[in-house]
C-alpha cells in the first residue's frame, strides 16, 4: 500500500462526516439507522444517497447545489471517499457525510421511509452478473426498504448495457419512468431546466474519461413506489 494511501487511511479516521462501521455494527444493529437526522444532521430535511459515490464528486456537487438537502455518499473504498470528505470540510459544506460500506448492506444502515432519493453514478454494469447491477431486482428491493414513497432513483452512466438493463427494469416491473436520455450533453441539457442541467454537469472523474473517450452519457430516472 502507497504512502499516500496510508496518510488518507490514518487522516480520514480523524473525519467527523465519514462514518466507518464495522461488519459486527452493519450486521447486529447500525446505531443511526432510522436516526440520520436526528443524530447526525440535527435537521429534519431530506436524505439524498449516491451509492458508489467513489470521490464523492456527486455528493459534494449536489450539497452545494441544495443546501437544504444532505447528502451522504456510499463507497467501500475509504481512499477514494477522503476527496470528497476533505472538500467538504474544507469548504465548510456541513450537508455531506460519507458511508464507508458496502452496498450490499444498505438496507441495514438506513431505515424504513428515511431516504427521498438515491443516485448511481457511473456505477459497475456488472456484464457477467446481472444480479449484482445496482439497478437489478435485489438491489431495488433493497433500497425499496428505506425509500419514501415515491422517492426517485437517478441513473447517469455511459454504459449501453446498464442504461438498457435498467430501461427494461422500468418497462417490465411497470416503475414510474419520469427521464429518459440516451445523451445527456447534445440532447437532455436542450430541453430541461436550468437546475437539472447544473446537476448534470457535475462531473465525476470516471465521467471525464469517459467523454475524453468520445463515449455518451445516458441518464434517467424514475421511482419504484
Amino acid at each position: 500500500m502507497g504512502k499516500d494511501k496510508l496518510k488518507r487511511f490514518a487522516e480520514i479516521e480523524t473525519f467527523q462526516n465519514v462514518i466507518q462501521p464495522s461488519m459486527e455494527e452493519v450486521l447486529s444493529g447500525f446505531p443511526l439507522k432510522g436516526n440520520w437526522h436526528k443524530e447526525h444532521f440535527k435537521n429534519d430535511n431530506p436524505i439524498v444517497l449516491e451509492l458508489g459515490c467513489g470521490k464523492g464528486e456527486y455528493t459534494v456537487g449536489m450539497a452545494k447545489m441544495f443546501p437544504d438537502k444532505n447528502f451522504i455518499g456510499v463507497d467501500i473504498k475509504g481512499s477514494r471517499m477522503w476527496k470528497g470528505a476533505k472538500t467538504s470540510i474544507e469548504e465548510g459544506i456541513n450537508n455531506t457525510a460519507f458511508l464507508r460500506s458496502k452496498v450490499d448492506f444498505i438496507e441495514k444502515l438506513f431505515g424504513e421511509d428515511e431516504v427521498s432519493e438515491i443516485w448511481l453514478t457511473f456505477s459497475d454494469p456488472q456484464p457477467k452478473k446481472p444480479r449484482k447491477r445496482l439497478t437489478s431486482p435485489l438491489f431495488i428491493s433493497r433500497y425499496l426498504q428505506l425509500l419514501k414513497p415515491k422517492g426517485t432513483i437517478n441513473l447517469k452512466c455511459d454504459s449501453d448495457l446498464l442504461f438498457e438493463y435498467t430501461l427494461e427494469q422500468i418497462e417490465e416491473n411497470k416503475y414510474e419512468k419520469q427521464e429518459e436520455s440516451w445523451d445527456v450533453y447534445n440532447e437532455f441539457v436542450n430541453r430541461t431546466d436550468q437546475a437539472t442541467k447544473d446537476l448534470m454537469n457535475i462531473r465525476t472523474f470516471y465521467e471525464r474519461r469517459w467523454l475524453e473517450e468520445g463515449k455518451t452519457i445516458k441518464y434517467c430516472r424514475f421511482t419504484i413506489s
